[in-house]
This record gives C-alpha cells, sequence and structure tokens, in this order.
C-alpha cells in the first residue's frame, strides 16, 4: 500500500465528520439562502490568505536533502498566490462589502485552524502542513462543483459569484495528482505520522468551520 493510500483511509473517519457537517448536506439538497453562502466564502478568505505565507513557512523549514520537495512547495506558491482577492470578488458580486471582510476577525473555529498550521509547521514538523492541504483541496475535488452548482440552482446566481468554488474544484484536481505523487515519496515514519495526525487535526477543524457557519454572521456586510 502506497503512503498516500494509507493516509486516505487512516484519515477516512476525520473527513466524514468534515462531509457531515449539516450546511453541506442542506447546500447539496438546495436548502440554502445567499447569507450562508457568503457566510462561507467570508470564512475562507480568512483562511486561504494564509496558503501563501503557510507554504513560504514550509519551504523555509525544509533541510537541503528535501530540496525536491521545497521546489514543489515553490510550484504551489505560483498557483495559489492571490486566490484570497477571488474570494472576496466572489462577495462582492453578491452584493455585499468585500473591504468590510477584509478587514473583519475571523469567526473562531477559523482562527483555530489557522493558528493550528501556523503552529504546526513552526514548532512541530513543517510536513504536518500536507495534512492541511488533503483536505482543503481534497474537499474541493469531491465537492466544490456540486456545492457550487447546487447553490447556482437554488438561487438562481450567475457565473460571476463562483470564481473560487469553480476554479478550486477544477485546480485541485491537477493539485491532488501531483500531491499523491509528493507524499509517496515521503518515506520516514514519523514525517507519514505527522501528516496522518495533521490530516486528522484538520479534517476536524475545517469541519467545525462549517458547523459554526451561519447567515446572521454576513448581515453588516451588505452594500
Amino acid at each position: 500500500m502506497s503512503f498516500f493510500e494509507e493516509l486516505q483511509g487512516q484519515t477516512e473517519a476525520s473527513r466524514t465528520y468534515l462531509l457531515t457537517a449539516p450546511i453541506i448536506d442542506r447546500c447539496l439538497r438546495g436548502d440554502i439562502v445567499l447569507a450562508d453562502y457568503v457566510a462561507f466564502l467570508c470564512q475562507a478568505y480568512h483562511h486561504v490568505k494564509h496558503t501563501t505565507p503557510l507554504l513560504m513557512a514550509t519551504g523555509a523549514r525544509l533541510s537541503e536533502s528535501r530540496e525536491w520537495l521545497r521546489n514543489a512547495v515553490a510550484e504551489y506558491i505560483d498557483d495559489e498566490l492571490g486566490h484570497q482577492e477571488w474570494v472576496l470578488n466572489d462577495i462582492a458580486a453578491c452584493g455585499y462589502d468585500k473591504e468590510k471582510v477584509r478587514s473583519q476577525r475571523p469567526n473562531e473555529s477559523t482562527e483555530l485552524m489557522v493558528a493550528y498550521a501556523y503552529d504546526t509547521v513552526n514548532r512541530i514538523n513543517p510536513l504536518g502542513f500536507f495534512g492541511m492541504v488533503l483536505v482543503l483541496e481534497g474537499t474541493s475535488v469531491r465537492i466544490a462543483d456540486k456545492v457550487a452548482d447546487s447553490i447556482q440552482k437554488a438561487l438562481g446566481l450567475g457565473d460571476e459569484v463562483f470564481t473560487y468554488l469553480r476554479s478550486h474544484g477544477e485546480l485541485d484536481q491537477d493539485h491532488i495528482k501531483t500531491f499523491e505523487n509528493l507524499m509517496n515519496r515521503i518515506t520516514e515514519p514519523t514525517d507519514q505520522a505527522q501528516i496522518i495526525h495533521s490530516a486528522k487535526m484538520f479534517y476536524r477543524l475545517y469541519g467545525n468551520i462549517f458547523r459554526e457557519l451561519a447567515p446572521e454572521q454576513v448581515a453588516s456586510l451588505l452594500t
């Protein structure tokens, strides 16, 4: 069994916790209002804006023997630059004030996930960041396009409000293939254990972000 296959198997229960968040089920059934979607986008902004800094921190802490992995991280940075602005533009296209979102505090669950990511990279093991990559990109591959289709159908929205979701559903297909190849080159048991542990934690933390979302959180952001 490859390490990627082991990673998928070891994190199945944690992945289920995320995917069974009530708002995801409601969304896929079309039981959603615009403020639900905007609430999701707001929290997406508050963690997506940390992707590039976290990748930079990860690359900086990799040893010289892992130059191959640092090169992959550098390529990933190129792909991820500026994606938080896509999220803000989608928020604005929904009729909400993106500049207020930029300056607001994230929800508690979002702040905790970001803090855990930085702590893992800077204090424990930079390879733990790849647990976050599995969770965020794996979730996009699984449900991003389905969610976008359901929201668009239920609310009659145009394509201009789905820049982030649509692009990530497609883009992350390629990222996951690259990620699988990278993970199968990780052979040190302690690193593998850290990635598995971190992925489990990120599934839990990301699941809590979805469980904390509420439409009333964005009422003050209407333009």
